[in-house]
């Protein structure tokens, strides 16, 4: 009988774009998972379509209103709808999430090779990382955003401070083994320019695991954000986001849970389907896994 729990990747396309053999077989969970991270990105992307009220204005004779025709998933202490507030709430917490993901990988791998290449600044630059590390990185979002003050910028920066050692390690770690590998000798003793080796040689080892890890960290990134909002420390109201929604509507949980409910759902769902794909990828992209599903 046909194992319908796998689907082979269509034509090979995707199969050949990551580099893998043909036939390679995909979970049909990771396309489900695709699928509701794509409905979510698309409905939150185009807001202004779909969201039938102004999320933030203001109607205090409509305050916590049921659902209805008018409200979807009616409306919060303010009278403001929930629903239009989700769909705008999911385009500043993605943008946190996609943001913080790119610069954490971009500035990790940069100062990873450089600490895994260069022995005399491995050990100086892995003392810092550590110390960054050795915070707890809520704790570290929080002194950070309470320094500059709360906004998307801040927030970003805070949550990036946290990861970046993260992918430090990770890229260090990979570029240790692969600096002792011959065609990096060779190109040495040939006296290849080191910006060349680094950016030919070592820096494409690195790419599968930090696909892998920027997935972890967009994930991370969103619920860090939710974390600090939901304390008061995140982005303020008159900028909605998952986060700040669920904070608005604690006051009020046990005469309407559905503030938070909705919110939480779709940032669970987002999160969720996140880290499938991630552990998806790395199950692709690790040859030990390739040669296990075989």
């Amino acid at each position: 009988m046909a194992d319908v729990s796998r689907a082979t990747t269509p034509g090979g396309g995707i199969a050949r774009l990551l580099g893998l053999p043909p036939g390679t077989r995909i979970g049909v969970v990771p396309w489900i998972a695709l699928a509701m991270l794509l409905f979510i990105v698309l409905v939150t992307v185009f807001a202004p379509l779909f969201s039938p009220h102004d999320p933030i204005a203001l109607s205090p004779l409509n305050r916590l209103k049921p659902s209805s025709a008018e409200f979807p998933l009616g409306t919060d202490a303010y009278g403001r709808d929930v629903l239009s507030r989700v769909l705008y709430g999911g385009q500043v917490s993605l943008l946190i999430g996609v943001a913080t993901a790119a610069i954490a990988v971009v500035a990790g791998l940069a100062i990873g090779l450089v600490a895994g290449f260069f022995r005399l600044a491995d050990a100086l630059i892995m003392r810092v990382m550590d110390a960054f590390m050795a915070i707890p990185p809520v704790l570290l979002a929080v002194a950070l955003v309470a320094i500059h003050g709360a906004s998307v910028s801040s927030v970003i920066l805070a949550i990036t401070f946290s990861e970046i050692p993260r992918v430090v390690r990770l890229v260090r770690s990979i570029v240790l083994s692969a600096r002792e590998e011959p065609y990096v000798e060779a190109a040495i003793s040939l006296g290849t320019r080191m910006p060349v080796i680094l950016w030919r040689h070592l820096m494409p080892n690195t790419l599968a695991p930090l696909i892998v890890q920027a997935t972890y960290i967009c994930a991370s990134a969103i619920l860090i954000e939710a974390i600090l909002s939901f304390l008061g420390l995140g982005i303020g109201t008159e900028t909605p986001s998952w986060g700040n929604i669920m904070a608005d509507g604690r006051t009020y949980f046990m005469l309407k849970p559905s503030l938070i409910f909705w919110p939480g759902l779709v940032l669970s769902l987002c999160v969720l389907s996140i880290n499938i794909l991630g552990d998806t990828a790395r199950d692709m992209l690790d040859p030990r896994m390739r040669k296990r599903e075989a």
